[in-house]
This record gives structure tokens, C-alpha cells and sequence, in this order.
């Protein structure tokens, strides 16, 4: 190559240093970058690496010094730079995923034996032979190259299309001056948006006919009509929902036979925590086809109430006070509106009370605290000889006695 000729020249020693010199700067501009929080420190060395090169270049041309071994730098820290950041957009869209290792390794290595096959002069027949590969689909001309082209094109712009939208996703999650389901609705809208114009700037980079779209639009509009009928309601509810605000993020819904907390809203369906610990996975069509208790639509405050029945004989204004107390002692009874007792019909066996507290943690569950509640009843009634009745049926036989 050029820069072999005069290997331990002037010209040659002035360009690796001029390499080492911005490898120096980059590395301390990355140090001082790293103490800071923004996320992506980890691009400020490649990136001002490249940079200076470029600068380094042109400084030298302008001088009219060679530059042969700066020009096969370039590719190499160019290289370098591709991998830092393809690998930070993957990790940053899906942090923790056993796929990221093994796919960081087939980028890494794919980005490397491409900078190979270039220094070496064989990318350009590569890509020739590759394009020899061919067919013909109607009128046009399809060949491994264009098919490869696709596959780079698309890839790299929903790589971008992503992490542009969970980037902006945070930045709008993060805004609590927000209502919250403006917050998901906005952020679900960006993603769909950005998706749909990676999705087209692909096909362009392709060199894929645009009226294409036209035939899919209307393979869409079919399957819609068939089998994605479902699919396409169920988003479209999700954003009515997340509009109309009848639901928000913890608030606490009964669907059909399930009740629990709101945890997660997607524009396909959302996510019911129960008190045991199970999720439920609800369509959002679901959602607006059916009736949806919302125990937390205006107010976080709950009634419950524990009925009991005593005896005929029982002093009722002291039975009252007890049930009243049970109540008033546990923490997650409030105190405003107080606990409330009421008589509510003469039975056949006793008298039935209904104990009424209000509590402001339903999330938290009901059983436990109305058993806290029926314990201290039982023991206090215990204590002061009141009786909780209960049926008794009295057999006589008739007949001559033997």
C-alpha cells in the first residue's frame, strides 16, 4: 500500500501521531464525560476519536502533507464507533435480554470482517457477485444484494425508531405535571409514529417502489376485515381509553369476575394485579364492550361492611359500641367518616347489625382486616356474655310409644 513506501518517514511518523494525539484527547474527554449521568458517555470516545481524525485529515491536506495512513484509520475507528453505538441503542431498548450478548457478538463481528474485507480491496466483488444473484419479480429486478440492503436498511431504522421512542418515552413519563394517561397515551402514539416512518424511510433506502404500498395497503385492509379484526380493535380501544380517561395506572377495577390494581396500560391490552399476586392480561376491547367497576374513579376511599347478628336478649347499644371499637382500632380505618353501625332487620334467630367503616387501601386487600375486625368481636362478646345466635331445630317423634 501507499503508506508502506516511506514506513519510517517523517510524513508517516507525523500522521500516527496525530492518530495517538486524538486517541489522548478522546480518552480524556471521555473520562471527564463519565462523571456526569447523561447515558450516553459511552459514545464520547469513538465519536471524538473519529472526529479528530477528520480534522486531523483535512488540517494535513490543507498543508499538503500525505495522508495515506490517516485514510486507513478512518475506517477503523469508524468501525469502532458503529459498534459502540449500535450496542448502547440495543442495550438501552432491551436491557437484561439473553439475546443481547449473542447478538452483540454477530454485530461486533459482522462490522469488523466488513472493515476487513474493505482495507483489502474485496468488499467492492463481494457486493458484485452478491448483486449477480438475481431474479425477476414481474418487472422488477430483485438480487441478494437488494434483499441484503433491506435487511441492513430495516434493521438499523427500527433500531433507531425504538430507542428514539423509549428516549422520548422516559422524557414524557418523567413529566408528573402530566396526566398520566396523557402521559402513556403520547408516548404509545410517539412509538407508533417513529415505527411507521422507519418502517417507510426503510423501504426508500431499499430502493423499494413506494406504489408497493398501495398492493399491501389493501392485503391490509383484507386482513383486517378477517382475521386482524380483533387485533386492530383491540388497539384502537387502548387509545380511547388512555383518551377519554375513564381508567388511570392504580386504580383499583373490577372486570367481569376479577377484581384488583391497574398496573399497566399498552395499547393492546392492560394489566390486572390481584390481591393474591396473579396478573390478569384484559383486552382493551374488553374494556369497552363491557361494565368496569372503577373502586377508585373519584375517590380512593372504600365502604365495607362486616355483618353480625346477636341474640334478642342482647343489649344492643353496648353491642354497637363494641362493634364500633373494633373498627375505630385498626390503622387502615379512617377515622373521618367514622365507623358506623346500624340495625338492619329483626331475623328469625337474632337481630342483624351491619358494621360500616370506610378504608382508603383497598389494594392492600379486605380479608385480612375483616378478619382483624371479626376477632375482636368475637373476643369482646366473649368477654361480655353476648351471644351470636344461631339456628336450632327441635325433632319430635310421634307415634304410640312400644
Amino acid at each position: 500500500m501507499e503508506f508502506l513506501k516511506p514506513i519510517i518517514g517523517r510524513d508517516f511518523l507525523l500522521q500516527v501521531a496525530a492518530v495517538f494525539l486524538g486517541l489522548l484527547i478522546s480518552w480524556a474527554l471521555s473520562r471527564l464525560a463519565s462523571r456526569s449521568r447523561w447515558p450516553v458517555t459511552r459514545l464520547v470516545f469513538p465519536v471524538s476519536w473519529f472526529l479528530f481524525i477528520l480534522l486531523a485529515r483535512e488540517a494535513l491536506s490543507h498543508l499538503h502533507r500525505p495522508v495515506a495512513a490517516i485514510e486507513l484509520a478512518i475506517p477503523a475507528v469508524l468501525a469502532l464507533s458503529a459498534i459502540r453505538i449500535i450496542v448502547y441503542m440495543m442495550r438501552s431498548i432491551s436491557s437484561g435480554d439473553k439475546w443481547l450478548t449473542a447478538w452483540e457478538k454477530i454485530v461486533t463481528w459482522a462490522i469488523w470482517i466488513l472493515l476487513l474485507l474493505k482495507v483489502s480491496g474485496l468488499l467492492h466483488g463481494l457486493f458484485l457477485a452478491l448483486d449477480d444473484l438475481s431474479f425477476n419479480f414481474g418487472k422488477a429486478r430483485i438480487s441478494a444484494l437488494t434483499i441484503l440492503q433491506a435487511a441492513v436498511a430495516v434493521a438499523a431504522s427500527f433500531l433507531i425508531a425504538l430507542w428514539a421512542s423509549l428516549s422520548i418515552e422516559k422524557r414524557i413519563m418523567g413529566a408528573e405535571i402530566m396526566d398520566m394517561n396523557l402521559r402513556v397515551m403520547l408516548s404509545k402514539l410517539t412509538r407508533t409514529l417513529l415505527l411507521v416512518v422507519a418502517f417507510l424511510a426503510a423501504l426508500s433506502a431499499a430502493g423499494i417502489d413506494m406504489t408497493v404500498l398501495s398492493l399491501f395497503g389493501g392485503a391490509l385492509g383484507v386482513g383486517l376485515g378477517l382475521g386482524l379484526q380483533k387485533i386492530a380493535s383491540n388497539y384502537l380501544s387502548g387509545f380511547i381509553i388512555l383518551l377519554d380517561r375513564s381508567i388511570h395506572i392504580d386504580d383499583i377495577i373490577s372486570v367481569d369476575d376479577r377484581m384488583g390494581v391497574l398496573t399497566k396500560l399498552t395499547t393492546r391490552y392492560v394489566v390486572l394485579k390481584s390481591t393474591d399476586g396473579s396478573e390478569a392480561l384484559i383486552p382493551n376491547d374488553t374494556l369497552i364492550t363491557s361494565t368496569v367497576i372503577n373502586h377508585t374513579y373519584s375517590d380512593r376511599q372504600v365502604n365495607l361492611s362486616v355483618p353480625i347478628q346477636v341474640g334478642y336478649s342482647t343489649d344492643l347499644d353496648f353491642a354497637m359500641k363494641i362493634m364500633k371499637d373494633a373498627a375505630a382500632h385498626q390503622p387502615r380505618v379512617l377515622k373521618d367518616p367514622e365507623p358506623k353501625v346500624y340495625l338492619r332487620s329483626f331475623a328469625d334467630s337474632g337481630i342483624d347489625l351491619s358494621l360500616s367503616f370506610w378504608i382508603a387501601d383497598l389494594e392492600e386487600g379486605r380479608l385480612g382486616l375483616i378478619s382483624d375486625i371479626n376477632l375482636e368481636i368475637w373476643r369482646e362478646f366473649g368477654k361480655h356474655g353476648i351471644e351470636i345466635p344461631f339456628p336450632q331445630r327441635e325433632v319430635r317423634i310421634l307415634g304410640k310409644e312400644s
